[in-house]
């Protein structure tokens, strides 16, 4: 009895301190889910939604922080962030936050309508705010405790970027992640590979069964763990999805044994 109690006591406290590591916490990421969608969320799933968005963040920020240290700099400004996008495309993620931040204005083109006339960015933005963009304040702690773990320090509008594109991205996966339940998989998803006439057909590069869904286990009123690794797999490609589902599943695998 005294050894299942020091276990359990020791269990307990290890949950507690990967939770802790968690910028962003389960609570928020669960409060983000219930933005866009009225589906039950599993603890595991808020787990795994949480180190993605860690993941992605991370590697944004290791970017810009490498931009900036080319200028002897370790506080990072808007224009690092753009380095990083554009030296990484696989960091190109919350693109809706895009027209409501002034460091991309000047990146994002004209866009006119069929009369020739320009398109201002108020229309462009749309007449609803994505609930992603209203959101990101809730953020800025979690972006702060992020920068700090990397040795970093950024400029507010840096900051209120990184929240940006935390927020519109954590939301745009919790939406993918529920029409995942709601179809019950992956519907839409495919791959586009290389043939050389005369050759045979190259082998799949995507082994994963993951990258692969076409149905899922469980009820249809839950958004398991195994719904928001098929949604990193709608959002994120190459070795930065890879990571962050390696990462998430390291995550859920070893809270759930606790």
């Amino acid at each position: 009895m005294t050894t299942r109690l020091l276990r359990t006591e020791r269990s307990g406290a290890q949950t507690a301190s990967l939770v802790t590591g968690l910028p962003f916490k389960p609570q928020l990421v669960k409060a983000v889910f219930r933005d866009v969608t009225s589906l039950h969320v599993s603890r595991s799933a808020a787990w795994a939604a949480a180190s993605v968005t860690r993941t992605v963040l991370t590697e944004i920020i290791d970017g810009a922080r490498g931009a900036a240290a080319e200028q002897a700099r370790t506080r990072l400004m808007p224009k690092d962030l753009i380095s990083a996008i554009d030296r990484n495309v696989e960091v190109e993620v919350g693109s809706a936050w895009y027209l409501h931040s002034p460091t991309f204005h000047g990146l994002m083109g004209e866009l006119r309508n069929a009369d020739g006339a320009l398109v201002s960015l108020r229309e462009r933005r749309g007449a609803r705010t994505p609930s992603g963009v209203a959101g990101a304040h809730r953020f800025e702690a979690g972006v702060r405790r992020l920068l700090g773990s990397r040795g970093v320090r950024a400029v507010p509008a840096l900051v209120r970027d990184l929240d940006g594109i935390a927020s519109v991205f954590l939301t745009t996966l919790a939406r993918d992640a529920a029409k995942v339940v709601r179809e019950g998989g992956v519907r839409r998803f495919g791959t586009v590979s290389p043939v050389v006439p005369g050759e045979p057909d190259p082998a799949p590069l995507l082994k994963d069964p993951l990258f692969a869904l076409s149905g899922r286990r469980g009820d249809g009123r839950t958004v398991g763990v195994d719904d928001v690794l098929a949604a990193v797999t709608m959002q994120l490609f190459g070795d930065l999805s890879q990571r962050a589902m390696t990462e998430a599943a390291e995550m859920t695998r070893t809270t759930s044994a606790d």
